[in-house]
């Protein structure tokens, strides 16, 4: 790998044209198609309910963003990804401002401080700020690569990095995001070739605190802390805070091994309240049964192998660490969603990529598949041209 420094980029360098990698994009496409199908039967019934009898409401949105998704990553996929290198400082600035305005300005859903709203829609900052820390810290690390031992740029930076992130999604009641942060930056450090001793050392406090706040969630803000409570004590059950997982936990059971077919989950007739959302893995082993939560598990591990692959063959080390980033991102983000839909983790509101309804959420992930996309072009445009 070259060393990431800074560059000056040619107009001609602006944007590439060698071939993308082919399995990468049959995944991403696979699982967006199956993704589509499945928040329509999750969604109509509650849907018809909530929209005026307009069973179509979330699935007829869904197909726009994916298609303002899709001419995103067709455009990214195109661009040099040294330019988004170039553009990072502007980028941090954007995020920080956007993670700050919506703590001020948001939406009222349920105590939480998430979404900005822009007239009939919304957006999420925060779905933002995953990709923004991938870039943020694969730009620091190409930079500092060869310092990353020493304990202050291979340590306290990128832990302020992460920090001032966590901190500030936290500050929105965004629990599942925070996490999600912390290990797609824990994993950038690792691979970025952090002091393993400090890192492991980081990585104790951490659990160490997650252990604390387990056995004294009175320690967090309330709503976290009643997530938790809700979670070791099955009785305790404030507003319900259980319905949603124990008929989440019922439709996976019910699915059994091969599911109750297409179209025909009980569950989502307003039992998973909000279905279309971060509950939606239920409905689908619900329907497609234990063989076909497997299928779509098995497609996002190969999604993220191949990912990693493409990270590897990068010569550039910001483009490998990039690759790595958003593949951290995605793997991480799937394991948190099945773990909270499967009641091995307190529930913490994490959506499915490529699954759960959401704009802002599906047109940056398929913006990143794009930024992938860019990088394999690269790899092979080297490659054309070796040869």
């Amino acid at each position: 790998m070259q060393k990431g420094g800074k560059q000056r980029l040619k107009k001609s360098d602006i944007w590439v044209t060698g071939s993308f990698d082919v399995p990468f994009l049959a995944l991403s496409l696979l699982l967006l198609t199956i993704g589509l199908v499945m928040l329509f039967s999750a969604s109509y019934a509650y849907a018809f309910y909530n929209d005026d009898g307009n069973s179509y409401a979330y699935i007829s949105r869904q197909l726009i963003f994916a298609v303002v998704g899709l001419v995103a990553m067709f455009i990214l996929s195109k661009l040099n990804y040294k330019v988004i290198q170039a553009a990072t400082v502007p980028l941090l600035l954007v995020t920080l401002a956007l993670l700050c305005l919506v703590l001020v300005y948001h939406t009222n859903l349920r105590g939480f401080r998430r979404w900005i709203p822009l007239g009939p829609i919304t957006f999420q900052p925060s779905d933002l700020a995953k990709f923004t820390i991938s870039v943020v810290l694969a730009n620091y690390i190409s930079r500092y690569y060869h310092q990353m031992r020493k304990f202050k740029y291979g340590f306290v930076y990128p832990i302020l990095v992460i920090a001032v992130f966590c901190g500030l999604i936290y500050l929105e009641h965004h629990m599942s995001c925070t996490i999600l942060i912390f290990l797609i930056g824990a994993s950038l450090m690792w691979a970025g070739g952090s002091n393993w001793k400090l890192f492991a050392i980081g990585v104790g406090i951490v659990a160490a605190v997650a252990v604390l706040v387990v056995v004294n969630p009175e320690l967090l803000e309330n709503y976290a802390g009643e997530r938790i409570r809700a979670w070791l004590d099955k009785s305790y059950s404030p507003d319900d805070l259980r319905w949603q997982t124990n008929n989440s936990l019922y439709a996976i059971g019910s699915g059994g091994l091969f599911g109750t077919g297409l179209g025909n989950s009980k569950q989502k007739y307003l039992y998973v309240s909000e279905p279309q959302n971060d509950f939606i893995f239920s409905i689908v082993c619900e329907e497609l049964g234990f063989v076909g939560a497997a299928f779509i598990i098995l497609l996002f591990g190969l999604l993220v192998w191949r990912g990693v692959d493409i990270a590897k063959k990068c010569p550039n080390r910001f483009g490998s660490l990039l690759v790595l980033g958003i593949m951290a991102q995605i793997g991480f983000q799937v394991v948190l969603n099945i773990m909270v839909v499967t009641d091995t983790i307190p529930n913490t509101g994490i959506a499915l990529p490529f699954f759960s309804y959401g704009g802002t959420a599906l047109i940056l992930l398929l913006g990143e598949i794009g930024v992938v996309l860019s990088v394999s072009r690269k790899n092979n445009q080297r490659v054309e041209v070796s040869e």
